[in-house]
């Protein structure tokens, strides 16, 4: 098959996963791992999309192993797979890689292009899972343990990725038919419900409570279709008894997405018995900025918090 990689691969043919110290060169390589770069998984209406795979150094070849996806933020309409080399997002998935997971940064279709809406990324980020799975022997990464960590708009998508059933996001028509398995995930300050407009209510007078609704609904969508629309772009409506692990972190200073959202998905979890821990950072805002004094727990902690709820599904294929 012809695969877009980095550019000593682009144009051959790739039967098995490459030698990646043939690939390892340009500046994204140097702080998270050896990896593959702009491999496209699909071409939409709009452009080729295209994610990045990263491997630990000293991965044993002959075993696939668990893969986390990363679903960047920017609010549905900005962003890119190279979100993963800023600051704390690339440290928390430096660590993981070191600690033996494949990682895979994805770009998918924003809602600055007019043609776009939230479900579109929705759609993209599990087309994204369903090519891993196609390709998982081409790669060596296991398509019955996937994991996903994801923030802000990043983090609904990864909630989506846990929660939702990706037969009703149906896509790219050569991927709809190869499967995957998500053990757990977190979302780091994502909403978890639009239907509940009070939920993104804040001192802030400048922001409307409703303002990400042009994202979800489109320009020429039936306004009678709103709270269906709504509906679907909220992660707490798939969630059920049997959902893999999610874990909701959120700052209690946060004006970009409140953290009610994320007390919102714990309280339906604890009615029905399912699987959401809850971790507030205090004194933070949007992208754990300082909000009121110094954040607590500081920086460090909470990418080891993330790294240490992964890792305690590592090894579990539920």
């Amino acid at each position: 098959m012809e695969l877009k990689i980095a550019p000593k691969l682009e144009n051959k043919k790739v039967e098995a996963l490459p030698d990646l110290e043939e690939v390892a060169t340009g500046k994204l390589l140097d702080s998270i791992g050896v990896g593959l770069l702009n491999i496209k998984y699909k071409t939409s209406p709009e452009k080729d999309l295209l994610l990045d795979i990263y491997y630990p150094a000293d991965r044993d070849k002959s075993k696939k192993l668990p893969v986390i996806f990363y679903t960047h933020g920017g609010g549905w309409a900005a962003g890119t797979k190279d979100n993963i080399q800023k600051g704390f997002i690339k440290d928390t998935f430096r660590q993981l890689v070191n600690k033996g997971f494949a990682v895979v940064s994805v770009s998918y279709r924003l809602t600055k292009l007019k043609t776009v809406v939230m479900k579109d990324c929705v759609v993209d980020v599990m087309d994204a899972v369903r090519f891993i799975s196609k390709n998982s022997e081409t790669y060596g990464l296991d398509p019955n343990r996937v994991f996903v960590i994801g923030d802000s708009a990043g983090g609904q998508l990864a909630q989506m990725i846990v929660l939702a059933d990706p037969s009703l996001f149906p896509g790219d028509p050569a991927l709809l038919d190869y499967r995957y398995k998500v053990i757990a995930g977190v979302s780091w300050y994502g909403p978890s419900d639009f239907t509940e407009i009070e939920l993104f209510e804040t001192d802030d007078p400048t922001k409307n409570p409703d303002r990400f609704g042009p994202r979800i609904i489109g320009p020429n969508t039936d306004p009678s279709s709103k709270q269906t629309l709504y509906q679907e772009m909220s992660p707490v409506f798939y969630l059920t008894n049997e959902s893999p692990p999610l874990y909701m972190m959120a700052a209690d200073k946060d004006t970009t997405i409140p953290v009610a959202h994320a007390y919102h998905m714990k309280e339906k979890a604890d009615e029905i018995g399912a699987n959401v821990e809850l971790f507030v950072v205090k004194n933070a805002g949007h992208n754990w900025r300082k909000a009121g004094g110094e954040i607590d727990p500081p920086l460090e902690v909470i990418v080891e918090k993330t790294i240490d709820f992964i890792l305690q599904y590592k090894d579990d294929k539920q």
